[in-house]
């Protein structure tokens, strides 16, 4: 299996993953959101399947999560939990990356 479909299942994986909380939260626009953030999570698992960085892939992987995380973070004021997830979700997908 190439990388690219290695991308495309851990984006998708990670973009559900991060949306099941959503469904049990109260949003202004709820559709927009859960939008928004599996765009982001599946963006992050797929860049990093698809990126060279002369460094270990977990941190590449954490790097990625937590960059790509930031500009959301920013705009809803919430860092804890969208740093941690793009962090930690992001070094996930980097152990699996070979």
């Amino acid at each position: 299996m190439n990388n690219i479909i290695k991308g495309l299942i851990a984006g998708t994986i990670f973009g559900i993953v991060s949306i099941i909380p959503m469904f049990f939260m109260t949003f202004e626009d709820k559709t927009r959101a859960i939008t928004a953030s599996f765009i982001s999570r599946f963006a992050i698992g797929f860049i990093i399947f698809n990126m060279e960085l002369p460094i270990p892939n977990w941190i590449k992987g954490g790097l990625v999560g937590l960059i790509l995380s930031l500009p959301d973070a920013i705009v809803t004021k919430q860092y804890a939990p969208i740093l941690g997830l793009g962090l930690i979700g992001g070094i996930i997908c980097g152990f699996f990356v070979k």
